[in-house]
């Protein structure tokens, strides 16, 4: 029962859901959708206006972008900051559940595909196996996509919060 297939399969899919639903939790903890959208939003208003006083030549506004430049610096560090806390803490995870995930299964079928796809599957009589890199990667899109939808979070790090309208 737990040597077959099908059981792989949902180990992998388990374990992709697993590092998908941390990511998602890590990047909420490190990285507030809320805040960065504030954040996001002025520093595209510094930017129009910056790029405003540079087209017209307006000393006064420049003036007042220069007092800001400091502020922004800060808000540019401290979205840089979280961004890379859950970057590096995700693909520590990611390396240490692979590295496991991989010394287990690496020799082993964990799923079949119906039908051939170039460079991805093998073709072994009736059924084309799949590989354990190729069917995390499915796997991991899948689950990520899905549970991104269910907390209402965007598909990356720079991207706008979903809102509910």
């Amino acid at each position: 029962m737990f040597d077959t297939p099908a059981f792989y399969s949902l180990l992998v899919f388990c374990v992709s859901s697993l590092m998908s639903i941390s990511s998602i939790l890590l990047r909420l903890k490190f990285a507030n959708p809320q805040e960065y959208a504030k954040f996001q939003e002025e520093l595209r208003s510094y930017n129009s206006d910056r790029e405003r006083a540079k087209k017209t030549g307006d000393k006064k506004l420049y003036a007042q972008l220069r007092k800001q430049e400091k502020r922004i610096s800060q808000i540019q560090t401290k979205m840089m900051k979280g961004q890379l806390i859950n970057m590096v803490v995700t693909l520590a995870l990611f390396f240490a559940i692979w590295q496991i995930l991989g010394s287990y299964l690496m020799d082993k079928t964990v799923a079949y595909s119906p039908f051939y796809i170039p460079f991805i599957t093998v073709d072994r009589g009736t059924f084309y196996e799949m590989p354990i890199f190729f069917w995390y990667m499915i796997c991991s899109f899948f689950s990520s996509t899905l549970l991104q939808r269910v907390f209402r979070i965007g598909l990356g790090i720079g991207v706008q919060p979903q809102t509910q309208k």
